[in-house]
């Protein structure tokens, strides 16, 4: 991967990071943790110019973020309760419940739902779904997309050769965030399981 982020940016300069960040944000196993501070140690060298960098990768966040709301606005609260219906284990009433806490904390959840890896990605999907102003969810992005990308950034540059360790520390940071979805999503279907058996329960009774 470091190879061809390496192509890139030496065919593109920094659109080339911008390019990359964009579809890290379609693709989330393509990792920020990486190309962020791969194209400031670039930048340290010369190659690329700083500023250009940190406007390239935060226009490719915005851009791959808007492409994400947009699936969200196409896809709607119709076609989302119709699929929730569908699901094992999933009600209609956990979508409800997700959308009035979203209407709740949708702004600081996209906000610093930016900042927050794997995350960072899906949160733009449900503001799609709950048709979030657009300038608005924009703004919001772009604000929160550019400290992520200056902090990264800025980390390569200033550590030069040794940028690769930003990705080994935040890696951990990740690991931990896939490890309490994980957990999440492990006690829901459990205590939905019991629900189901408390309700055959009831109704053989």
């Amino acid at each position: 991967m470091t190879d061809w982020l390496v192509g890139l940016m030496e065919s593109l300069g920094a659109p080339g990071a911008g390019i990359a960040i964009a579809l890290e944000n379609l693709f989330p196993p393509l990792p920020s943790e990486v190309i962020l501070p791969l194209a400031g140690f670039t930048a340290s060298r010369g190659e690329m110019d700083l500023v250009d960098v940190l406007v390239c990768t935060t226009l490719g966040s915005v851009i791959g973020a808007l492409a994400l709301y947009w699936v969200g606005a196409l896809l709607g609260r119709e076609r989302v309760l119709a699929l929730a219906a569908k699901l094992p284990l999933i009600k209609t009433s956990d979508i409800e419940k997700t959308e009035a806490w979203f209407q709740r904390h949708g702004r600081k959840t996209v906000f610093f739902g930016r900042m927050i890896p794997v995350f960072r990605s899906l949160i733009s999907i449900p503001a799609g779904v709950e048709r979030m102003p657009l300038p608005m969810f924009t703004l919001l992005t772009t604000v929160g997309s550019l400290i992520w990308n200056t902090i990264f950034v800025m980390a390569g540059y200033l550590l030069g050769e040794q940028w690769s360790l930003v990705e080994s520390y935040v890696g951990i940071g990740s690991k931990v965030v896939i490890g309490l979805v994980v957990l999440a999503i492990g006690v829901f279907v459990v205590r939905r399981l019991a629900e189901r058996r408390k309700g055959r329960h009831a109704h053989r009774r």
